[in-house]
């Protein structure tokens, strides 16, 4: 899984390290990177494996062909996927329209979210995290626990 939080910064040679747990723990699924692509709910970008992309493309080839939708998610999340691979130190380098999109200058925060992971800018991340906790207090009454938790 991917867990925690890692603030990194860019290189000189434009290139930013992948913290080495998330490194671990795809290297065990098979994998020498990630695919990126911009969220479409905040200021970051989603990571993930193959194999996650693969079912995000399964679910949209469930959609009616015929229906516009199932081109605008196609649009919106295949087309702007990128497959990033890891140098032989562990980093790698984001395109810059990705860059823009999280609006990331020199620090990367690595968020860690189970089985996917997102790539923040870390000051527009402290205002979500704060204003997430705050929605997932009021909501709290709303996660289902078996007696086995």
């Amino acid at each position: 899984m991917f867990l925690s939080s890692y603030e990194n910064k860019l290189d000189k040679k434009g290139r930013v390290s992948v913290p080495a747990t998330f490194r671990s723990h795809l290297s065990t699924l098979g994998y020498n990177g990630f695919i990126t692509y911009p969220s479409f709910n905040n200021n970051a970008l989603e990571g993930c494996t193959q194999d996650r992309i693969e079912k995000i493309n399964d679910t949209i080839d469930s959609l009616n062909p015929f229906e516009e939708k199932r081109d605008y998610f196609a649009t919106s999340i295949l087309s702007e996927c990128i497959n990033l691979q890891f140098d032989s130190e562990g980093r790698v380098i984001f395109p810059e329209k990705l860059l823009q999109h999280a609006k990331i200058k020199n620090n990367f925060l690595f968020v860690g979210l189970g089985k996917t992971f997102q790539i923040w800018n870390p000051i527009i991340f402290e205002k979500f995290k704060k204003s997430a906790r705050e929605k997932a207090f009021k909501n709290r009454s709303s996660l289902k626990w078996n007696n086995n938790n």
